[in-house]
């Protein structure tokens, strides 16, 4: 190929197209714009299904700058395939103009079938269900494994610039410190465990799919070609190790990796809500008690919670979304 997988995607040059085989046996079958499967020579040899996607908001170019690469390996026959790989590049529209999203963050976008709202942004996010569930289908057939990183890039600094959330698991399941533990050999350095449900592509995974899911932000939000600041060659030896069969060995949550659960979401309930700490704040940024967070039609957010942090503060979102969260230490994996 002369051009990288996603050069030719945001050229408009990828569609829909018939499966075929690298000269290392490898299928391969792009099956949407952005959306392309890689599955092993032998079939029988994979140890697990996964997909990993970016550019779920369009600004993020590091993990979209990263899955490149990895797609471009296995193309070039430069990485041997023994797992089957879903590899999804998310907002294309919002990666072509290089800003966050369109009309509507498509991360608030999924589990909402069947109310789905019009719009490019949910078409598409409901396409992206479409194809994990029709990807996962086989692998809950096979009994195997089923993983799903959605990696991002925070529109904050952050005091751990590489963190992890965990969605909150189907009922009847907890978090699983093993899979904690494997990230914490791809560079993570801090795993937030969800308490409520979602409407984010991982918890859509966790929860409909099955998968072992996670959104995992990787630095900070910054246009193509400029991100020489964040490095992710833990992240891109971990992933390239799932992908040709090499599993962790890891079955312990190192002593460094910290461990937090959400305490709180800080909701805009209307258009008088008003932040009261600085929207630009790093994330995990500590809160004294008695801060006051925000206020809503009378209503005030106060911290009570003792080491409370708080990440993801954005009063900029539309009423009924989340302006922040509000995270304390943890050390227990029960729901």
């Amino acid at each position: 190929m002369s051009n990288s997988f996603l050069e030719q995607t945001l050229a408009g040059k990828t569609c829909i197209a018939l499966p075929y085989c690298l000269p290392n046996g490898t299928h391969v079958q792009v099956m949407d714009e952005g959306v392309i499967r890689f599955e092993p020579k032998n079939p029988g040899d994979r140890q697990l299904d996964m997909v990993l996607s970016c550019g779920i908001h369009g600004n993020e170019t590091a993990p979209v700058e990263l899955l490149d690469r990895i797609v471009s390996q296995i193309l070039e026959g430069q990485l041997k395939v023994r797992a089957r790989v879903l590899c999804v590049f998310g907002n294309i529209e919002a990666m072509r103009q290089g800003v966050r999203c369109i009309d509507q963050d498509m991360n608030r976008l999924f589990c909402r079938l069947p109310d789905v709202e019009d719009g490019d942004e949910a078409r598409r996010a409901a396409m992206l269900e479409m194809q994990l569930m029709r990807f996962f289908s086989r692998s809950i057939q096979d009994s195997k494994p089923r993983l799903h990183y959605d990696l991002h890039t925070a529109i904050h600094g952050s005091l751990i610039e590489k963190f992890a959330i965990y969605p909150l698991p189907p009922q009847g399941r907890d978090f699983d410190p093993l899979q904690v533990a494997r990230l914490a050999s791809a560079g993570v350095d801090a795993v937030l465990l969800q308490s409520t449900t979602s409407t984010t592509f991982s918890f859509f995974s966790s929860q409909h799919c099955g998968a072992a899911a996670f959104t995992i932000e990787l630095g900070r939000a910054m246009p193509f070609g400029q991100n020489g600041g964040v490095d992710l060659s833990k992240m891109q030896a971990y992933l390239e190790g799932l992908i040709s069969g090499d599993l962790p060995d890891g079955d312990v949550v190192p002593a460094h990796l910290g461990l937090y659960k959400v305490s709180r979401e800080i909701i805009k309930q209307s258009d008088a809500f008003v932040l009261h700490i600085d929207a630009k704040m790093d994330n995990f940024t500590p809160l004294a008690p008695g801060t006051i967070l925000a206020e809503d039609e009378g209503m005030q957010y106060v911290v009570h919670e003792t080491d409370a942090r708080v990440i993801f503060p954005n009063p900029d979102i539309a009423v009924g979304q989340r302006a922040g969260l509000v995270i304390v230490p943890t050390e227990s994996y029960l729901r």
